[in-house]
């Protein structure tokens, strides 16, 4: 209900440092902006306000009625007009009381359909944008956006916003009813309101540091507990039998938030006792200003019911205008929760699809990369000059030392990434030409590491083709060597795979992203070390798999096995953020270059760990 004790100044009534520093710039812009999430909500909003109004007003009649009850039924022992009086008194309450859950629930349906929108709109922003996004930004960052902060609105909408308009029309309509009763007798009870302000500032700011370091210690201590209680984190801890030294630092921490959060709860202690002093100041003077003018008969109209109506008028008073005295606070951090959202979806989405882009044939398309470039930092430059083309139907192997872009080499085909120099063709046709979930539908990646949802295998297989038949889900596991291991779970294919596919192993991971890739059937194959969590056996078991399904499809494959390199129609070594060498196997080793450097001292050593 938005009632009159909505708000109240305490420990939130003050910006911290960081909130002063990086207080939002209030611009028209920015409001209309706000106001844009509003407007499909404007009648509901007028619902809102004209309930919060006849709350207001509703809520005045009975104190007033308290008047009467004195002055009419009491003093003139008026039974059955005492009774009327209560009943009508009653009415009132609950009028008011109805009102104010109507209200609530329009309000609480208004912030959850803004909210809708918003996650709607932040989520869908979030999927087109680029992949440097998510490297970029911490994933936790983008969680507390997408949730945190726009459930923050509600607060805002049913909190902040209502709660001013609320707090306005109590103290409107309390004021013109007390000063119409009295005006003597409204202006002693608002003596009292500099009282309420000057406390509640001085401990409001103490309980506001006290909050704050508790807040920083609490933080500190989840910090500790997901570190140390995750499942790699438990399993450090026990591996370095650290239990002991862990437990210890906790305890540290704990007793610290402990110890913070006691002083907290005792200066608000003794803040609410202060103000529940200061709060009966005031009925005081009244009844002492109202008793002088009624003995010293220098207010022939004033009567005893009019001065327990206005007590309780005037404790009706207090309350909003302490919250009101806080509307800076809350209007800033409310214009703060809005720029931190807006912030996100102001980032440009800067690999889109073009007007008019293409949706061309891939079959049996060349690959040409045209002098391309490309960095993550323009002052540090990943690729400078890379220049080759595969050919249709081709499958080319690219490796190259730790760390020199291989990887970064084919994210340019699906446009993971755009190039900042130079660019990347298929079938002659610009990548940044085509439609660009065409271009992506008609590619398939297995990367280097696999990324499962929490689900059924089938759920994970389906994310390639929804459409897909089990029959055609059994034949792609087949081909990558994983069906056996399925049928032999309990669950089949509605075997669960964990968070990440942690239930499953490595090389059993890796096949069944071969075997989603599989059921997708691409146009294009780029496979980033898609075999580097395989041993031996279970790569030679689907090496022939993956040759069936480069078969026919432009390929490109990064390796670090002898044994797939040696099946590539073309080894392309990358280094120095260029195509240092090019060749086949033995052409390669003859030049005696980067290549028999890595044949040396990785390739080959891989080798013999396989043969032996």
């Amino acid at each position: 209900m938005a009632g009159p004790g909505r708000g109240s100044l305490g420990p939130r009534g003050f910006l911290t440092d960081e909130e002063k520093q990086n207080m939002p710039k209030v611009t028209g812009k920015l409001l209309l902006r706000i106001l844009g999430y509003l407007k499909p909500y404007w009648l509901q909003f007028l619902f809102v306000f004209a309930a919060i109004l006849l709350s207001a007003t509703v809520g005045l009649l009975p104190s007033i009625i308290t008047g009467r009850i004195v002055d009419e039924a009491l003093v003139g022992k008026n039974m059955k007009l005492l009774i009327q009086l209560l009943l009508i008194a009653f009415g009132t309450m609950a009028a008011s009381q109805i009102i104010g859950v109507m209200e609530s629930y329009i309000n609480a349906w208004i912030s959850q359909r803004i909210i809708f929108d918003m996650k709607n709109q932040m989520y869908d922003h979030l999927q087109h944008m680029p992949h440097a996004f998510f490297t970029a930004e911490k994933q936790g960052d983008i969680i507390t956006r997408m949730n945190t902060d726009i459930s923050g609105v509600s607060q805002v909408i049913s909190g902040t916003l209502s709660s001013i308009v609320s707090n306005v029309a109590t103290v409107i309509t309390t004021l013109i009813a007390l000063f119409t009763m009295s005006w003597q007798l409204a202006l002693v009870g608002m003596v009292v309101i500099p009282l309420l302000i000057l406390p509640t500032k001085s401990v409001g700011k103490t309980r506001w540091k006290l909050l704050t370091e508790s807040q920083a210690k609490n933080d500190e201590m989840n910090q500790l507990v997901n570190e140390t209680l995750s499942v790699s984190g438990s399993l450090l801890v026990k591996l370095f039998a650290r239990e002991k030294k862990e437990y210890a630092r906790f305890q540290k921490v704990n007793e610290e938030v402990t110890q913070l959060n006691l002083k907290e709860q005792r200066s608000g202690k003794w803040f609410g006792v202060l103000m529940g002093m200061f709060t009966q100041v005031g009925p005081l003077l009244i009844y002492f200003a109202g008793g002088y003018l009624i003995i010293a008969k220098a207010d022939p109209t004033l009567t005893v019911g009019t001065i327990t109506a206005t007590v309780a008028l005037i404790n009706r008073l207090y309350r909003p205008v302490q919250s009101l005295l806080n509307i800076q606070v809350d209007f800033t951090r409310s214009l703060a929760l809005f720029t931190r959202i807006f912030d996100y979806f102001d980032m440009e989405t800067t690999i889109v699809s073009k007007p008019g882009a293409v949706k061309r044939s891939l079959v049996n398309a060349s690959i040409r990369y045209d002098h391309v470039s490309f960095s993550y930092d323009p002052e540090k430059p990943l690729l400078t000059d890379i220049h080759f083309t595969v050919p249709g139907g081709k499958m080319y192997a690219i490796v190259g030392p730790s760390g020199s872009g291989k990887s970064t080499v084919v994210n340019l085909i699906p446009r993971l990434y755009d190039v900042t120099g130079g660019a990347v063709s298929i079938g002659g046709t610009d990548v940044r030409d085509f439609d660009l979930q065409f271009l992506r539908e008609n590619i398939g990646v297995v990367t280097q590491e696999t990324y499962l949802f929490n689900g059924t295998i089938r759920d994970n297989l389906l994310y390639a083709r929804e459409t897909a038949t089990q029959e055609e889900l059994e034949k792609a596991c087949k081909i990558a060597s994983i069906h056996d291991y399925i049928v032999s779970q309990p669950d089949g294919y509605d075997t669960m795979v964990g968070n990440r596919g942690l239930k499953l192993s490595g090389g059993e991971k890796q096949r069944l992203s071969i075997a989603r890739v599989i059921l997708k059937n691409p146009k294009i194959l780029i496979l980033d070390e898609a075999t580097s969590a395989l041993d031996s056996i279970s790569e030679n078991a689907i090496q022939e798999a993956l040759e069936h399904l480069m078969k026919g499809r432009t390929s490109i494959v990064i390796a670090h096995r002898l044994s797939t390199i040696l099946k590539a129609d073309r080894i392309l070594v990358v280094s120095g953020g260029t195509i240092a060498e090019s060749g086949t196997h033995e052409a390669l080793l003859k030049q005696n270059g980067i290549y028999k450097q890595l044949y040396d001292t990785q390739f080959k050593k891989i080798l013999e760990l396989e043969q032996s």
